[in-house]
């Protein structure tokens, strides 16, 4: 009897580990993917020496790299895209923390936010100038407070008291965007009295919006977006751009897509480009690569707007598409092999 009833178990144990065995290979696992961009706009072979390209490529591999180490164990998308974003902040190629440029009065403001597509909770700063990494301070406001956006000295005064890193506005000081602002101020001035010598061709190469975002996708299969800048060189009057606004420059949600975008704020504030790729996903039941070129490549473009988005679903999909001649750009996936772009046609 006991030794029927054994063989009986081992029989049921036996069918039940097969069982699983199937469902676990009928269900395949998520996909990881996370999809980069540096900024979008006047980008060309012919501007950029050999040794330029290489260090835009080096460190949109290195972002993609730090993300996916996040994702790979484990990781929410929304550390993911903070982890990513916080390596081209840091670095002084890009349009954001490090590498922001300079307004009108020489100084350095930056914009970020973040928004989690699980929850659809959202955080953003604008016109900070001490946080070294204002994609954290957006998450700290989506996390730790009750509100969407802080802007100014009450958004570093939150970022202090939540322990941040705080450095002195000099941290930002590069000389590059130094002297892209003497040059605008050159024009400015130059446009007041036509007498004056213009200023000399070849001198527009960093014409570009050089806005930096990142899009995720988690084990989970929960999506996020953010997106951070340092606004345009010589910007006056407290100007805020797209990126720290929610459905304009970032949007995120696991019903649609994920959306960061790079180019003219004006433009992608009233066309709410991020939301507006969302939608036609959601309601439409447009591709994500359909939606994002729809509003980009026609309708913005149409428009007389400028720029790029990064786009990503919550299978996997994923689109890269700008109107302009180039946007910095990078993907990675579960095989964890870098691929990073710049040109059209890439």
């Amino acid at each position: 009897m006991g030794q029927r009833f054994g063989i009986a178990m081992l029989v049921v144990l036996s069918a039940v580990t097969a069982a699983a065995q199937t469902a676990a290979t009928a269900a395949p696992s998520r996909p990881l993917r996370l999809v980069i961009h540096g900024g979008a706009g006047t980008i060309t072979r012919a501007s950029m020496t050999a040794e330029r390209e290489k260090e835009y490529r080096v460190a949109l591999e290195l972002a993609l790299r730090t993300g996916f180490s996040v994702l790979s164990k484990g990781g929410s998308s929304i550390d993911a895209v903070e982890a990513t974003i916080r390596v081209m902040e840091d670095s002084p190629l890009f349009n954001a923390g490090k590498g922001a440029v300079f307004t009108h009065d020489g100084r350095n403001e930056m914009d970020a936010s973040i928004m989690d597509g699980r929850t659809k909770r959202a955080g953003a700063v604008a016109a900070v100038s001490i946080i070294r990494n204002p994609i954290s301070a957006a998450r700290a406001v989506m996390e730790k407070s009750q509100h969407v956006m802080m802007i100014g000295r009450g958004a570093e005064l939150f970022a202090t008291k939540q322990g941040l890193e705080i450095v002195d506005p000099s941290y930002f000081w590069t000389e590059h965007r130094w002297k892209a602002l003497q040059l605008e101020l050159k024009r400015e001035d130059e446009a007041k009295d036509p007498s004056k010598k213009p200023a000399t061709p070849g001198q527009d190469q960093d014409k570009k919006h050089g806005t930096v975002g990142a899009v995720a996708l988690d084990r989970s299969g929960d999506l996020a977006a953010g997106t951070s800048t340092g606004g345009m060189t010589n910007k006056q009057f407290g100007r805020v751009g797209d990126s720290p606004i929610i459905g304009a420059g970032n949007f995120a949600e696991n019903e649609s897509c994920a959306v960061s975008g790079t180019g003219h704020g004006e433009y992608f504030i009233r066309w709410t480009v991020a939301y507006d790729i969302a939608a036609l996903v959601k309601y439409r039941g447009l591709s994500v690569k359909d939606a994002a070129n729809e509003v980009v490549m026609k309708k913005l473009k149409a428009g007389g707007g400028t720029g790029g988005v990064i786009a990503l679903d919550a299978k996997g999909n994923f689109a890269t598409p700008f109107n302009t001649e180039g946007m910095y750009r990078g993907w990675i996936g579960d095989d964890g092999v870098p691929h990073v772009a710049i040109y059209a046609g890439e």
